[in-house]
């Protein structure tokens, strides 16, 4: 009777050993959907109305994946005396929390129990550098600037005018419509930051969670969130102005910032099906795992395939529900890793690494390829000394790719504004091909600093290949019979003359009119339909150059 006792005893701690994702915590996955009370012909039950246009919009169907855990099997498993904490219905499966041993193996037990989840042990532990950024120092001068800016971006100026970010900004690209999920490690004082004011002013926060502690939000724990979303969200003018200063926010806390397990990568799954759940277009996560405080769990480089970790795989459903999901490369650069950390080795993510104010790689900036060799980082932003909003309001300056990342999140919102209709991949793939390495990438600056000016041409079935310094001037239909549109790009905001001349030069008809900064200007011309018809020449005049095509006037 002793001996058998000490066996049942050995055989679950083997057990305990074996499958919890941080103390007293485990993942259980569930065999089947089968009986659950959801439908997919009912959609409106699980998913929100924003949610279900975002499907509709990319033609994503609703399938078993998108329902929800049968409420029954979670039932039981709180019959037995566990306490159910996050739940993954992408997974199907459940973190559950508890401190007897005899409950694991009783939950083993039940038919609709795929799996009490093991994970795998590492070749050896790895030291790893701080998760978060820890680089910091007052904000003291203004490295870049432009007279063609509508924002006073501040200290920020430098961080967005290297990636062309102005120019959306400029023509009304601000984050209008779009929302941002932020899964991140905790925000700090974000109710009360002076920074803010205008987020929760103007209602762009549209909800918040904590799946670390399973309750409401509290504005009283770690920075590093606060900080991420400053960099985004941040709105102190002649200060700092966020890349998104109009989006709209949920902030979700996923990492325990008082410890490093592999539950938070379960808190992660359960945060992105949430952020898919309320129609969130965007995920900013500037996160990544690799080692944790039980070395027997620590991923290796070949996990870092895009298949392998719950985190990866993830981010990779999420953008198959249409969410574009933007991941900072890590900042292990520096250190024997020195490799990409997980989820920033999906395939279907922009993972973005760090450059700094002069565009020179970051010496933490985690490098890629991937285990498979794909190019990772995608793409890189200003990562080093950015400017961000400290927890008391004050523009300081901090290091990491977590930084990076946000500005190239905000950016990436307001560069999916101007154009709905493309998926997240096209967005991906209109960033990289705008970027300064497009055309050679590699395992440190992925394809480069990307340029938005080029990357909304890109979207708008502009070729920017055909812009030279001052302008591209585009007169169509060709010959016309009525009205004509006059499509002018312009490097600022000027007044510009449309003169309307005869073969043998002389002025026929003026116009003077302002076009807008950095964008193309369709100008609708009306006033030609009573010409006869003929050939003729369309000239622009602007303060520093001259313009003229011919154009042909044809009856109806």
């Amino acid at each position: 009777m002793k001996k058998a006792g000490l066996l049942m005893i050995m055989l679950l701690l083997a057990f305990q050993a074996k499958s919890q994702t941080a103390p007293n915590k485990y993942w259980i996955q569930f065999t089947d959907k089968y009986d659950t009370p959801y439908s997919v012909e009912r959609p409106e039950q699980f998913l929100s109305e924003r949610a279900l246009e975002r499907r509709t919009r990319y033609h994503i169907g609703i399938n078993e994946q998108d329902l929800p855990i049968d409420p029954a099997y979670t039932d039981s498993l709180k019959k037995i005396g566990v306490t159910v904490l996050n739940k993954s219905k992408w997974f199907n499966a459940v973190t559950i929390y508890t401190t007897d041993l005899s409950a694991l193996a009783k939950i083993n037990q039940l038919s609709f129990v795929k799996q009490i989840k093991s994970v795998r042990s590492a070749e050896s532990p790895r030291q790893t550098v701080d998760k978060f950024a820890t680089e910091f120092e007052p904000a003291s001068g203004v490295a870049f600037t432009t007279d063609t800016t509508v924002l006073q971006y501040g200290q920020a100026s430098r961080q967005t005018g290297m990636l062309n970010g102005h120019i959306l900004h400029n023509q009304g690209y601000q984050g209008q419509g779009m929302v941002i999920a932020v899964l991140d490690g905790g925000f700090r004082n974000v109710s009360t930051n002076p920074a803010f004011d205008t987020i929760w002013r103007k209602n762009q926060v549209l909800g918040s969670w904590d799946f670390v502690r399973n309750h409401a939000l509290t504005y009283d724990g770690h920075s590093h969130g606060a900080w991420v979303l400053s960099i985004m969200a941040g709105n102190l003018p002649t200060q700092l102005v966020g890349s998104a200063p109009k989006a709209s926010y949920y902030m979700l806390v996923t990492e325990d910032s008082g410890s490093e397990n592999l539950v938070e990568e379960d808190n992660w799954v359960s945060g992105a099906e949430f952020a898919d759940s309320v129609g969130a277009d965007l995920i900013n996560s500037s996160l990544g795992y690799s080692t944790f405080d039980d070395p027997s769990v620590n991923h290796t480089y070949a996990d870092m395939d895009g298949n392998t970790t719950r985190i990866t795989i993830a981010a990779d459903i999420a953008c198959s529900k249409g969410i574009l999901v933007v991941s900072s490369a890590a900042n292990e650069g520096s250190n024997a890793w020195h490799y990409i950390t997980a989820p920033a080795d999906a395939d279907s993510i922009m993972t973005v690494g760090a450059v700094d104010s002069s565009g020179r790689y970051a010496y933490f900036s985690s490098t890629g390829p991937t285990y498979d060799r794909r190019i990772k980082p995608n793409i890189t932003a200003q990562g080093n000394m950015t400017a961000i909003v400290n927890t008391d309001g004050q523009v300081i300056r901090g290091s990491g790719t977590s930084f990076s990342s946000p500005l190239m999140c905000g950016l990436t919102a307001c560069l999916w504004q101007a154009n709905r209709s493309l998926s997240p991949m096209e967005i991906i793939h209109a960033i990289e091909s705008s970027a300064s390495k497009a055309n050679s990438p590699d395992s440190l600056y992925g394809y480069g600093i990307p340029d938005f000016g080029k990357a909304l041409f890109l979207i708008q079935g502009v070729d920017p290949v055909r812009l030279d310094k001052e302008s591209l001037f585009k007169v169509f239909p060709n010959p016309f019979s009525d009205k004509l549109t006059l499509d002018f790009y312009s490097h600022d905001r000027q007044d510009i003359t449309i003169d309307l001349l005869s073969i043998s030069g002389e002025v026929l008809c003026t116009r003077r009119t302002q076009v807008g900064y950095t964008s193309i200007n369709s100008i609708e011309i009306n006033e030609y339909q009573n010409l006869p018809n003929g050939v003729y020449f369309l000239r622009i005049l602007t303060k520093t150059s001259r313009h003229q095509q011919r154009i042909v006037k044809i009856s109806e």
